[in-house]
């Protein structure tokens, strides 16, 4: 008869938030006098238990062995505790190493330094053992230490798992910032999937990216063991494994994926990116689930239960963040139309949401969690669907949907007269929906629409203004056949001082749009604006007419459309001005688009404009044939030497500008400034012709106090 293994204490480590989840994991997976501690749980239990945590844990990070303990207030002393453990005892013959520190405020706080001392020990140990130095690897070492200290206390450790336990050896490359497999699976416990999955009932991830979350519902109804596809192990580089243990445990752990995977329920995943379909489909291949999961491309807008052998089940999905949690609200109408979806077609089913955003989908959570997702803070929202709740939202937005189609309609004949692809559709028409929508037609990926909110006034109800807010931006999708994962929503609101042109994003990603021929690039989701003013098209087609032979200047050129469409209305030269490094690489950028080359004949300028004006005039720099003057309202940059206020220094500009102005050429002068006043009299002769009415195009018409213009000539 065989002796029992003795009992050893182990530590798991997990993601922060998931302590609890884990210790249950391990109690019922055999682990004595399990304990909850930062960072992990700590367990006791024979070898094979901890074999079976590295085979069957779904939520842990590692699994160590603890093999020495001390303290060390240096560096010093953290090598001569390392120094002073027997490695040659513990590690099979000709393996590499590698040495992970860590800890809570250690007193050896440099980890690279930590980690570096640890490993000087070991290698100087075994050289001294043997005369042979073991060689170091970082990536996949065949023996892996942990040293981890809390103040001076320092605990080395073999890692058991050799690797975060997350990579379970079925990802495939493909999709940025996937969820990480551990997260995946704490996701599904808190929802309680094992049981609505026992009961028959169904999965869908309506946003699924690479199919994390699918895949790891269908490894846990299915009763596979997370770690059977891994081919490296730490315990394999140890001399104390037990290779007989871990076969047993490996047999058995086939069997009973042989017996789960055939009782699986559906498993469902959308999303509306090709790319992450093909990712997606990849890993549930090398995780050996074909036709056990179902992923195809849809909409989010499109996404369903399945539609046969199905009971209400989970709605399991990680939305996209942004870059800060609650800072991008671009992301609002993605998870208002989540919201809806949730109540239109899942009545009676349960979700679970990886929030990230910061952001309402518009329904109660019963429960919430604080768990990171790498650095992120996230909230992990738990839902119960009610019957009652379907269709409450739709009904509620129709009349906007209703003018939203009915402005469709109305503009649809003059877009194709005109060749307009990018237009304002909808302006505050309804009072209780104070929203600007403009829809965009993009060359790389379809139709974006871009809505901005006129922030409520304080006498209305801020929770009746978010509810009406999250049932616009959950209806918009369907009312223009727009993708929700294409909706960029922003606040408009007054603007002054540095936070006029704060930038709201990172993303860089710039799309391709078509204006009279021309190619404009435009940022949906990094500044208050697109790149691109809609309201100002009319006076940019008239610059494009009359540019034939004439010179330009862009004075605050933002990302130089105007430019653009005098180059190619044939100007013999342009010159764009502007004080933004952004803008003036956004100018380039667009002139490259249309074959357009910076140089002699298109000139870029960063500079402050009125200083610029002032220079140029005083040095008697060349005339113009056409200028245009778009200025902001304010500005108090701190590139600037003096704040511009433009109802204050309208005349001033206008008077610079004019000194550089052709004997018959004509000064384009617009504002955006809600009730500015221009007096012809402080013009000092020049002759002002109002165009306002003229410039302000179909679209923007509800709203004809949008710009000013004026034509100004000598």
């Amino acid at each position: 008869m065989e002796s029992p293994m003795p009992e050893q204490d182990f530590f798991a480590t997990s993601p922060g938030g998931l302590e609890g989840l884990l210790a249950a994991e391990l109690t019922a997976l055999g682990a004595e006098e399990v304990a909850e501690q930062r960072g992990g749980v700590r367990f006791r239990g024979e070898l094979v238990t901890a074999y079976r945590a590295c085979l069957w844990s779904r939520v842990a990070n590692r699994v160590l062995l603890p093999v020495a303990r001390f303290s060390a207030a240096d560096g010093n002393a953290l090598y001569a505790g390392a120094r002073g453990v027997d490695w040659m005892a513990l590690m099979q013959p000709g393996m590499s190493i590698a040495v992970d520190f860590g800890g809570m405020h250690p007193a050896v706080e440099h980890t690279h330094y930590g980690s570096l001392r640890v490993k000087d020990a070991v290698v100087d140990g075994c050289r001294e053992a043997s005369g042979e130095r073991p060689d170091v690897d970082v990536e996949q070492p065949g023996f892996r230490i942990n040293a981890h200290q809390v103040g001076e206390a320092v605990t080395l450790a073999i890692d058991l798992s050799g690797g975060s336990l997350h990579k379970r050896g079925y990802r495939r490359a493909g999709v940025g910032a996937p969820l990480k497999e551990n997260l995946a699976a704490a996701m599904l416990l808190r929802a309680e999937w094992p049981a609505l999955a026992g009961e028959g009932g169904g999965m869908v991830d309506p946003l699924c990216g690479s199919g994390t979350l699918l895949i790891e519902a269908a490894l846990m109804a299915g009763d596979v063991a997370p770690g059977l596809l891994r081919e490296h192990w730490g315990f394999q580089g140890w001399t104390g494994h037990d290779a007989g243990s871990w076969r047993q445990l490996e047999d058995e752990a086939r069997e009973r994926r042989h017996r789960g995977l055939p009782r699986l329920p559906p498993i469902v995943g959308y999303d509306h990116d090709a790319q992450a379909v093909r990712t997606a489909l990849a890993s549930i291949e090398a995780a050996g689930l074909v036709g056990r999961v179902h992923v195809e491309r849809r909409e989010l807008g499109d996404a369903e239960p399945p539609r046969k052998g199905c009971r209400p089940g989970l709605v399991a999905t990680n939305p996209p963040y942004g870059e800060r949690i609650g800072s991008h609200r671009s992301l609002s109408p993605l998870y208002a139309r989540l919201g809806e979806l949730l109540r239109e077609r899942f009545p009676g089913w349960r979700a679970i949401i990886l929030n990230g955003a910061g952001l309402e989908v518009g329904l109660k959570p019963e429960r919430s969690w604080m768990v990171r997702n790498g650095p992120i803070q996230c909230r992990l929202e738990r839902f119960a669907i009610n019957e009652s709740d379907s269709g409450r939202l739709v009904d509620e937005a129709a009349s906007l949907v209703n003018r939203v189609r009915k402005n469709q309609r109305r503009l649809k004949s003059w877009r194709k007269r005109a060749g307009v692809d990018c237009y304002r559709l909808y302006d505050a028409d309804i009072p209780e929906y104070a929203l600007a929508v403009d829809r965009y037609e993009t060359l790389e990926e379809g139709p974006w629409l871009h809505v901005q909110e006129y922030a409520p006034p304080p006498s209305v109800d801020q929770r009746d203004a978010a509810r009406r807010l999250r049932t616009a931006l959950a209806a918009l999708p369907d009312a223009t056949g727009v993708s929700a994962q294409q909706v960029a929503f922003k606040v408009r609101q007054r603007q002054r001082g540095p936070t006029q042109y704060q930038r709201q994003g990172e993303s860089g990603r710039l799309y391709t749009v078509m204006e009279h021929g021309a190619r404009v690039l435009v940022n949906f989701t990094d500044y208050l604006d697109t790149g691109l003013f809609l309201d100002h098209r009319p006076v940019r087609e008239w610059i494009a007419a009359n540019a034939a032979g004439a010179t330009f200047l862009n004075l605050f050129a933002y990302t130089g459309v105007a430019t653009v469409h005098a180059a190619r209305g044939g100007a013999l030269a342009t010159t764009s001005v502007d004080l933004s490094t952004t803008y003036v690489d956004w100018t380039r950028r667009n002139l490259e688009a249309n074959g357009y080359a910076q140089g002699r004949a298109h000139r870029l300028v960063r500079a402050d404009c009125l200083k610029w004006l002032r220079e140029a005039v005083h040095s008697g720099g060349q005339d113009y044939d056409l200028i245009l003057l778009d200025p902001p309202s304010f500005s108090n940059s701190k590139r600037m030497q003096e704040t511009l206020d433009i109802q204050r220094d309208y005349a001033q500009l206008i008077a610079l500008a004019a000194r550089l102005l052709s004997e018959h050429g004509v000064l384009i002068f617009s504002s955006n400034r809600r009730r500015f006043r221009l007096d012809e009299a402080a013009l000092g002769g020049l002759r002002a012709q109002d165009c306002s009415e003229w410039s302000t195009p179909p679209d923007f018409q509800r709203n004809p106090g949008i710009h000013r213009c004026w034509f100004i000539r000598r």
